[in-house]
């Protein structure tokens, strides 16, 4: 097995890290504290590394669950992702200003969808369509079987679908 560093295998994940508790907590502050505090609580544990699989399945376990507690002592607070600001407009999409703008309305739209969704679906579909990991990562991560992995996922992309066309058809 290999010997797991600090350095090189954990600090690394901080962004994956952030990601993932800014989509539970939807609040760019707390997943800020959220990151902070797992990397305490992994360093903590350093004398269990040499036991653990996989040291990115490991932070992000403890990761998923510091942010659950956070949102469950802050009663769900009513922040969504667009406090995170914006990103740059992806200029690859088009040149014509009109099309980039309807664009980023679509991701937009996206992502308060995803906002709505129930915490596990929102999770499942968040670390397999962003992060890109696999079935078995997640499952990992959430404790969960793939089966379940696969259930969540398709469920949320069911909903955003649904919700995406009902709101194109009748508008905003």
């Amino acid at each position: 097995m290999k010997k797991i560093s600090f350095r090189t295998d954990v600090l690394p994940l901080k962004n994956e890290l952030f990601r993932l508790a800014l989509g539970i907590t939807l609040n760019k502050a707390d997943a800020e504290d959220v990151v902070q505090e797992t990397m305490l609580k992994v360093w903590n544990r350093r004398e269990q590394w040499d036991a653990i699989e996989s040291i990115e399945a490991f932070c992000m376990t403890i990761c998923r669950n510091v942010a659950l507690d956070r949102q469950k002592r802050m009663e769900n607070r009513n922040a969504s992702l667009e406090d995170v600001g914006h990103e740059a407009p992806d200029h690859s999409y088009s040149a014509n200003p009109e099309e980039q703008a309807v664009q980023r309305d679509r991701v937009e739209r996206v992502r308060r969808l995803m906002n709505l969704l129930p915490e596990k679906q929102r999770t499942c579909m968040q670390l397999r369509d962003i992060e890109g990991k696999s079935y078995k990562e997640i499952a990992a991560v959430m404790d969960i079987t793939e089966q379940q992995v696969k259930v969540n996922i398709f469920r949320a992309r069911q909903t955003i679908k649904q919700k995406y066309l009902e709101q194109e058809q009748y508008g905003l």
